[in-house]
């Protein structure tokens, strides 16, 4: 099942243990196919799993992959293409959201090219505490190297053309 290019989808992240950690309350569908979901947040609300809500500063092009155990945030600033990768579970769509299970660790790539991991005593806390097997643990550990080769190659979503191809589409689709 796959969701309509032009509609508007929640997203949501759970943790290993099922519990909910995050939703975005409006995606807008840009594509959808058996690989990824591409869809745009835009001044949405995202509420926490404690209750915290919050609007996004700037509009941001999402890629969720069906077969990488991650997703990709670009946000557009005016300094440039921020990108916020969640080493995550691949994504699904069940006819209510695009759905996974975020696995603590990021990414953050700036504009300048460099990048920085981010959580990884969250995701060493919740490894133990949460028991991710070991089979979970590398297939997370393996696919934030796969992450990092892709960013410092400049494989698609990691470079502005990808970005602004997608943005475009969706100004042009809102009207």
């Amino acid at each position: 099942m796959l969701p309509e290019t032009g509609s508007y989808v929640y997203i949501q992240s759970y943790k290993h243990d099922g519990s909910l950690h995050r939703t975005w309350c409006r995606g807008f569908v840009l594509e959808a196919n058996e690989d990824r979901i591409v869809a745009v947040t835009d001044k949405t609300w995202v509420i926490e799993a404690d209750g915290r809500r919050w609007l996004t500063r700037e509009p941001a092009v999402c890629f969720f992959y069906s077969h990488f155990w991650f997703n990709i945030i670009s946000m557009i600033r005016m300094s440039g293409i921020y990108y916020y990768c969640n080493l995550a579970s691949p994504s699904l769509y069940d006819g209510e959201a695009i759905k996974n299970i975020d696995y603590d660790l990021d990414v953050k790539l700036y504009p300048d090219g460099g990048y920085q991991i981010l959580d990884e005593n969250e995701y060493s806390e919740h490894a133990k505490q949460m028991e991710y097997s070991d089979e979970v643990r590398h297939i997370v550990e393996k696919q934030m190297e796969e992450l990092i080769r892709r960013m410092e190659k400049g494989i698609e979503p990691f470079n502005e053309e990808c970005i602004e191809k997608y943005y475009h589409q969706y100004l042009e689709m809102i009207g």
